[in-house]
This record gives C-alpha cells, structure tokens and sequence, in this order.
C-alpha cells in the first residue's frame, strides 16, 4: 500500500469509513455532450448516425430511456443544466435563477463550495475537466485540479472534437506515466454537436451535409427529416429574436426540406466525431486497466429540435428536447440493461457521491439513482417536472407521470399565446399533433399517424386526465419553488 492509500485507508478509520480506500474507489468518466436529442443515438431507434463506441457503452451498460434535465430560466439552457449538475440542486434553487434573486457572489462561492469538484477534492480524488468555455457555473468549474477549456466547433481536428479527447487522453498518460494512485473524476465535456455544426469533410461527405449551407434540393445522402417533422410551429414559441430559431448559420428561419436535412448531416457527422473520441478514451482506460473500476456515463446537457415540430432549438418542452440521452457503464451494472430511471440531471452529483462511498452534502437536491443502476428498481420518482421561461413569462411548463401521460402549458406573448397540450406517450411517444396529418407533412415523410396519434387537450373524453395533470403541475411548481403562476 503506498502512503496515499495509507492516509486514506486511516482518514476513512477516523471518519467512519465515509469512503473506502483510494484502491477500492471506482473512477468516474462522465461525458457530456452540448445540444444532443436522444433520438440521435441508435440505442434510442436511430438508424443513420452511427456511434459504435456509444453503442459499446449501452451494450456493456444501462440506458435510461427517462433522463431528463429539468429546465431553465434563460435562452442558453445549457447555462442553467450545467449549474444543476455540479450542483445537484434544482432549476429555482441554483445561482441566477429566479429573477437573479440567487446570484450574489456570496451565494455562488457557498454553492461552489458544495459543488462536484470541491466535494471530490475533498474525498482524495483526482479532479480534471475539459469542456467548452462558459455557459455554465464558473465557480464550481474553476475548482477542478485540472481545466483545459475551449470552445471547439470547427471542422479539423485541432478545432473540432479531437482537442477535447486530446486533452483526456494527455491527462491519462501523465497519470499512467506517474503511477496516479488516487481515483479520478474526470468531466469528459464536448463543444460539438452544438452549432455551428462543422463538420469534418470526411464526415460531412459521408453524411451528405455541406458546411457552407444547403443546396436548393436536399442531398440524396443526407439523413432522412425527422417523422415528427413540421416546416412550422403551430403557435410562436414565447421567445421572440431567439437565436436558436432565427439565427443558426445555415438554418436562420428556414425549415425546408434541404435545409434541416443538411443540418441534420452536419449535426450527425459531429457525433460521430464524439464517438470516435470517446472510443480512444475507453481504448486506453481498458490498456491502462481501469476501465473495469471505472463509472462511464454518457449524457447532453439537453436534447435539440433540429426540425422536429417546425422547431431548431432547445427552447421547448417536447421529449426530443427535454429528455436527454442517458447511458451508464460500470462496476455491477447489467450488461444490455434498460431502465425508465425518472432521473433528472441534477440526480448525477449524488449518485456519484452514492457510488464514491461520499456523503451526499444535505444542501443537493437531487436523488441518488443507484438503486436503479443495481437493478433495484426501475426508477426514483413518479413525476418529472419540466421549465423554460427565457423569453416572455411565465413561459412554459411540463408534467410527465410513471404511466405514459404529459402535459404542456404555455403562457407566453403577454397572454397571446395561452396553450395546453395533452399527449399519451404510450400512443404517441412522438408528440404528434394535428398539423402532422397535412397532406403537405405526409408527402414528406411517406407516413401519417393514426388518429389517436395527437395532442389531446380539448378531447372531450380525456378531459379528467387534463384536469388531473394540471392540479399536479400547479403542485409541482410551489412545491419546487417555482416563482411564476400560469393563466389558462
């Protein structure tokens, strides 16, 4: 035993056993990507994007196919996402959320203290990030031992993805080359497939995109639109100027067939970048011989719409942009495992802890999904709650209940938007809406969905269940401390 693991071997004695020796500790490896749906990834249906590497990881591991980040109070949702992961805490409970009243620089620097790599540091770990640059709670970012920060979205490999993985796999070499005995936690962040989308000329041939833009007629390899494809929203969004919706280089407001085909082809040849990234990752952890002590979790801070609804952004409500892709490798998880999971991001920090043999800090919010990584359980709560009121308020809420049903509300515009939409995801896990029955849609996307296959708020016979999620969602949100009310 060398004299760190005998310092903590003795630390662990005097606290308890709080947390086991340095070589009975497992790494952690948590990939984050920025702006990625699930519906991207083949283990959530997606048969164009192709990721072996992740699919290694839902292979070996668990998928979630319930994760979600709760919302955000601001247009850039990652800023507010990030924040309740290194936190652990929830959307009205994090720095800079309700109205600023949590922003103080004393308030930052006491939830920093309490925040992923202060809380690591402590334990003995060995802490290092890389990420891209803002967007998130610099506080808590700025503790981790080692930081190699920069927005990389180009095209080549010193501007693209590569620099990231290049910075994880030169951290393991350095602790491979120093004989490292301290268990590590490293924050395996991505800039990409946030926009712009550049990809690869490799990459961006194979998938039939085009940097520059989109050609007048979609390119015959580009991937196929999306099934719940809109050319338009039904109703504006609530977020008047938006950037995600007016201003994405090569999409601006156009949402015609060529144009998100071509986004989609730069959006999936970005991906696979990551892939490859995270395939030299998990390559030299299995060389190095940690993989098998090490935690691997693969997320987004978010999905995207990228068409789907008539939408390009994150500033919605629906699943392909609330839920978040979520896959767990490790120590004692099944193989090839599945799970609803009704996590939340924010339930990360305590998970980890949970699994780090930590105490989980009593100020974090979030629920540690252990049990249901031992296959325990299915999942740790009954009912998500989902915001966004970065644009004109009270903005827009969800409820999504264990058996199938959610709810979306809408009040935005100054009270010249008020919607509700109802959907069964049992039946329509899509969300499909009325529009996607057009003629014009149908032509697209050689397919029309059965009737049931819609929103169902103003169905007289499922009225009841409208009523009952709206009294659950009003709960939600005092329970949560949300400070906004909705008029219907």
């Amino acid at each position: 035993m060398s004299l760190t693991q005998l310092a903590f071997a003795l630390l662990a004695i005097a606290l308890g056993s709080q947390f086991a020796t340095a070589a009975e500790r497992p790494n952690f490896l948590f990939i984050l990507t920025d702006d990625q749906s699930p519906e991207t990834l083949s283990c959530y249906g997606n048969t164009v994007c192709q990721t072996p590497n992740i699919d290694r990881l839902a292979k070996e591991g668990m998928i979630f196919h319930d994760a979600h980040h709760m919302g955000a109070w601001i247009g850039a949702v990652c800023t507010a996402s990030r924040t309740m992961i290194m936190t652990g805490r929830t959307v009205w409970n994090i720095p800079g959320s309700a109205e600023g009243l949590n922003n103080s620089p004393e308030f930052r620097q006491q939830v920093a203290e309490e925040s992923m790599p202060a809380i690591f540091n402590r334990a003995g770990y060995d802490t290092m990030r890389t990420c891209k640059m803002g967007n998130s709670f610099n506080e808590a970012n700025q503790l981790f031992t080692v930081s190699k920060i920069a927005s990389k979205r180009g095209g080549a490999d010193e501007t693209g993805s590569k620099w990231h993985g290049d910075q994880v796999m030169e951290y393991l070499s350095e602790r491979e080359t120093s004989n490292a005995a301290d268990p590590f936690l490293i924050y395996f962040g991505f800039s990409h497939p946030h926009d712009p989308r550049d990809a690869t000329p490799e990459l961006a041939a194979k998938y039939g995109a085009d940097n520059s833009g989109p050609g007048e007629l979609p390119n015959p390899k580009a991937p196929p639109l999306q099934v719940n494809y809109l050319p338009a929203h039904p109703f504006h969004h609530g977020h008047p100027g938006l950037r995600d919706e007016e201003q994405v280089q090569g999409v601006l407001k156009r949402r015609d067939e060529a144009t998100i085909r071509n986004e989609l082809g730069r959006e999936y040849a970005c991906i696979e970048n990551i892939d490859r990234q995270v395939g030299r990752v998990l390559d030299k952890l299995q060389a190095m011989g940690e993989l098998d002590n090490t935690y691997v979790i693969f997320t987004a801070d978010h999905g995207i719409a990228v068409g789907r609804h008539g939408l390009t952004g994150k500033q919605n409500l629906y699943e392909h942009t609330w839920r978040v892709p979520f896959i767990v490798r490790g120590p004692g998880i099944k193989a090839s495992s599945n799970a609803a999971g009704y996590i939340y991001l924010l339930d990360v920090l305590p998970t980890l802890c949970d699994l780090a043999g930590i105490e989980i800090p009593k100020v974090v919010d979030g629920k540690s999904f252990r049990p249901v990584l031992e296959g325990k359980v299915d999942r740790v709560r009954d009912v998500l709650y989902g915001v966004y009121c970065g644009g004109t308020k009270p903005g827009m809420r969800s409820i999504k209940t264990a058996d199938g049903w959610k709810l979306i509300k809408y009040d935005v515009l100054d009270g010249e938007v008020r919607e509700t939409q109802l959907f069964n995801l049992k039946q329509n896990p899509q969300e499909f809406l009325v529009e996607h029955q057009s003629q014009e849609v149908a032509k697209l996307l050689d397919r029309t969905p059965t009737p049931g296959q819609m929103d169902l708020a103003e169905v007289e016979q499922h009225a009841a269940k409208r009523q009952e999620l709206e009294q659950l969602l009003r709960r939600e949100m005092q329970r949560l401390g949300d400070p906004y009310t909705l008029r219907d």
